[in-house]
């Protein structure tokens, strides 16, 4: 019991003696500042150490809250300094207008969102709308450049480009609301999501290896893969090439059937085919020869014929060439899958790619092999 009495008091003791002289540096501390403060070159130098200190830490993150982002999906101009020269991009471009046989002179980046506005819903993701609106201008602008060196095109000299899907479907924003209404006009899922998609990428172009991508090509859907340029236009180009697209699940025409009379199939045939000698078109010589790379149709033997899978779409109006064939009873069920051309970005697999958490630059990458976005 006195041991613990004896051990309290000296920890008071102690405790007395340690705020005592701590008090007493304290203050010798505080008197020692005062008497540095009255110098007048001391209080300079603070002076100057302060309005530094709020010049390079505080100002600059304010500034960094209050001015607009330097991301490039804000301005849709990248930050990154290309290797190469870029592409210059006019202010204007003029469209031939089909039905009115008459140019109409619009801004370009007016134009890249009345094409995205009439090639893909805006009810699509805003990452599959951005694909696109990259997509539509770069293939814009390699028609204009052609046309610089060219020429226009015969069906529309008057014009680099038309509004019609023999280059890309067009509508102005009079002819949006006429067609899709008022109300999308002001809905954030409509007109303004497609401003909000062209506006993130203004600018912004696809290239391959430091040249403009000439044919950024796409279509509504594949399928399940695309097809190489070549096996559907000839010509190979090498961002072109067949690339799995899985995530079509929401895409229309999928396992469609589409039926004729062997009768009626071969009428259509030689209609549109008028300079091959067919002979006699029978069940028995009607046949899938070969499929291309993406798994389409390349050649099929009609009677004593040999056409191209596309050309059967074309002359039966069939959403693609990825297709079988079943004949039985007289009659030839043709079975499709996707719809459009099937070669470059499929817009359906777009849109699952960006539901999937892709973004557009890895929609782009995938679909136009080994280019990027500038």
């Amino acid at each position: 019991m006195y041991r613990r009495k004896h051990l309290r008091r000296t920890y008071r003791k102690n405790t007395r003696r340690t705020l005592r002289k701590t008090n007493t540096l304290f203050r010798e501390i505080l008197f020692f500042l005062q008497r540095l403060l009255r110098r007048p070159f001391v209080k300079t130098v603070l002076l100057i150490f302060v309005i530094l200190t709020i010049l390079l830490v505080p100002v600059p993150w304010l500034i960094t809250k209050i001015t607009p982002s330097a991301d490039p999906g804000h301005f849709g101009k990248s930050s990154r300094t290309a290797p190469f020269a870029l592409a210059e991009i006019p202010k204007k471009v003029t469209v031939w207008r089909t039905a009115s046989h008459k140019t109409e002179t619009v801004d370009f980046e007016d134009y890249v969102k009345g094409v995205v506005s009439s090639e893909m819903p805006s009810s699509f993701p805003l990452e599959a709308l951005k694909a696109q609106s990259v997509a539509a201008r770069t293939y814009s602008l390699g028609k204009i450049q052609k046309s610089e060196t060219g020429g226009n095109p015969k069906s529309h000299p008057e014009a680099p480009v038309c509004d019609s899907t023999h280059c890309q479907v067009y509508q102005n924003p009079s002819d949006l609301k006429s067609i899709k209404g008022s109300s999308w006009m002001e809905d954030k899922d409509g007109w303004k999501k497609i401003c909000k998609a062209a506006d993130a990428t203004c600018g912004q172009l696809l290239y391959y290896r430091g040249e403009l991508v000439q044919q950024a090509l796409f279509h509504s859907s594949s399928g399940g893969k695309t097809e190489n340029c070549q096996d559907v236009f000839a010509a190979s180009v090498p961002y072109l090439v067949s690339v799995d697209s899985p995530y079509e699940d929401e895409a229309t025409h999928q396992n469609e059937q589409h039926t004729f009379t062997v009768e009626n199939f071969a009428k259509k045939i030689r209609a549109y085919c008028p300079k091959i000698a067919f002979g006699d078109i029978k069940s028995s010589n009607i046949k899938i020869i070969s499929r291309s790379t993406g798994g389409n149709v390349e050649k099929m033997q009609i009677g004593n014929g040999l056409i191209e899978g596309r050309t059967v779409r074309e002359a039966l109006e069939l959403p693609s060439t990825n297709f079988t064939i079943k004949i039985s009873a007289g009659k030839i069920t043709f079975t499709s899958s996707g719809s459009g051309h099937g070669v470059g970005m499929s817009q359906y697999g777009a849109s699952g790619m960006a539901k999937k958490g892709y973004d557009y630059k890895d929609i782009l990458a995938h679909y136009y092999q080994g280019t990027e976005v500038w």
